[in-house]
Formats: C-alpha cells, sequence, structure tokens
C-alpha cells in the first residue's frame, strides 16, 4: 500500500511539472510580448536580452495612438470580425442542421463539396477572390472584407458533427406538434448547441481579428485597414522596424481575443471535448 502511494505520489508530481512545463511554454511568449513593451527600443534590441524592463513606461503605447488612426482601424478590425463571427454562426449551423438532420438528394454529395474545401489551402483562393471583389466593386469596403469569409467549411463541419449528437427522437416529437422546420432550429437546435456555436465563435473570431493577408490584400486605402495592417505598414519600415511600437501593438491586437476567451472559455472546452462523438 506504501509503495503504491509512493507511485501515485511520484506520477501526480510528474503529471504536474509536465503541466507548468507546458504552461510556460504557451503562455511564456506572451508574458513575454507584454514586459518588453514596457522597454524602451534599445533595451529590446539588447543583446544579451532583458527578461524584465529595468525602466519600464508606457511611451511605446503613446507612440503607436499618436502615430496610428487607431480608433479606426480598431472599428474595422471589430466590424469585420464580430459580423464575420455572426455571419459563421448562423449560416453555418444552419447548414450543420441540414447536412445532419435533413434527408434530402445529394446530401452525402454536398458534405463530401465541403469536406474536400478543406483540403484546398487558401492562399490559392485570394487571387479569384481579389477579382471576384473588384468585379462587384467590393474593394477598399468592409464588405468586401467580410463577405468570402461569412461561412466556412470548418465551421460546417463542426456544427454538422456536434448536430448529430441531438436525439433525432426530440425533434420527431417536435414536428409532430406542428412545428416548422425554421422554428426547430431556432428554438430547439441552437440552445442544445451553445458549446459548438461559442467554439465555432472564438475560432471565427480569433481567424478574422488575426487575419492580415485578405485584408493587405482587399484594403488599399487607409480608411478600411484593420489593425494588423495598420501596424505592419506603419511600424515595418523599409530600412528599419520599430519593435517598440510593433510589440506594443500586437499587446493591444492579442488583448480582445484573450477577453472572448476568458468569457467563453467553459462553452468552448465543452465543445471541443462533445463535438464528434457520434
Amino acid at each position: 500500500m506504501t509503495s503504491r502511494r509512493a507511485r501515485d505520489r511520484v506520477a501526480r508530481t510528474a503529471l504536474y511539472a509536465i503541466l507548468v512545463g507546458g504552461l510556460v511554454l504557451v503562455a511564456g511568449p506572451f508574458v513575454w510580448m507584454l514586459l518588453s513593451s514596457l522597454k524602451p527600443e534599445a533595451e529590446i534590441r539588447a543583446d544579451p536580452p532583458t527578461w524584465w524592463p529595468h525602466d519600464p513606461t508606457l511611451a511605446n503605447y503613446g507612440s503607436l495612438f499618436q502615430r496610428l488612426d487607431f480608433p479606426t482601424y480598431f472599428t474595422n478590425s471589430a466590424v469585420v470580425a464580430v459580423v464575420t463571427t455572426l455571419g459563421n454562426l448562423l449560416f453555418c449551423s444552419a447548414a450543420g442542421y441540414a447536412l445532419a438532420k435533413l434527408r434530402f438528394a445529394g446530401r452525402r454529395v454536398l458534405f463530401g463539396i465541403v469536406l474536400g474545401t478543406l483540403m484546398v489551402p487558401s492562399i490559392v483562393t485570394i487571387v479569384p477572390l481579389f477579382v471576384l471583389s473588384s468585379n462587384l466593386g467590393l474593394v477598399n469596403t468592409l464588405a468586401g472584407l467580410i463577405l468570402p469569409y461569412l461561412a466556412q467549411a470548418f465551421g460546417v463541419f463542426l456544427m454538422r458533427q456536434f448536430i448529430l449528437s441531438i436525439p433525432d427522437d426530440l425533434l420527431e416529437a417536435a414536428r409532430i406538434d406542428a412545428a416548422s422546420e425554421w422554428r426547430i432550429f431556432w428554438r430547439i437546435v441552437l440552445p442544445l448547441c451553445r458549446p459548438a456555436l461559442a467554439t465555432l465563435g472564438i475560432l471565427t473570431f480569433l481567424a478574422s481579428w488575426n487575419n492580415f493577408l485578405w485584408p493587405l490584400v482587399a484594403a488599399t486605402e487607409e480608411g478600411t485597414y484593420t489593425l494588423p495592417v495598420a501596424l505592419a505598414l506603419y511600424a515595418i519600415g523599409q530600412n528599419r522596424t520599430e519593435y517598440d511600437i510593433l510589440i506594443a501593438g500586437a499587446v493591444v491586437v492579442v488583448l480582445p481575443v484573450l477577453v472572448v476567451f476568458v468569457l467563453l472559455q467553459r462553452h468552448f472546452v465543452r465543445g471541443i471535448a462533445t463535438t464528434g462523438l457520434k
């Protein structure tokens, strides 16, 4: 008994050590970024690098807000990320419900096409998307940044897998009570999909907020820049990179994502754990 307890204690200690090591690997870069945003540029470039700032300062953030039209860029990023997230929550859940619970001709073929699009690298679609947006007059508009990403194959797949776990008997009971498919979807399916919706919302918001390549291509005027594009264009020059402004901007960019994740982390963990069990 004593030896078993000793083995359990050693195993628990080893598990905690592994978890702490993983936490350091994951959180270390974020902590270093936050501390570096409080350093003058000379200290950021110091060799060997320092961990704690010798003379903490908020001047980097002051320079960031003075150099950039921050309210405009932040608003653009927020509008694009929020509208894209809401669109994915609605359209992906509706498509997932249809593919999971409705019977219609070509359903399997359609789902196969959705899965096939997951294998296509996004960089391949940049040129066709730009040509299409240009022909529709959507270049340099927020609509042009939003529409190509309102519904994505991964979201459809995620929602379909979760909706498959909803009992068919529950939906049949609603149909017997003369409920329409829209009412079943809106009043029964969506409330049961909150964990999956939280997961999809976090992943979509994160991808849209940090999206750099498409806004860089589709937005060529300052009025439609998003935060990542504006930060890169202003902080990274042809001859010199201003790391103080770049790191301070990175902290500002990552804060909304952390807030969203903290608010929805319980649903996110539950959605990841339960999606695809059936």
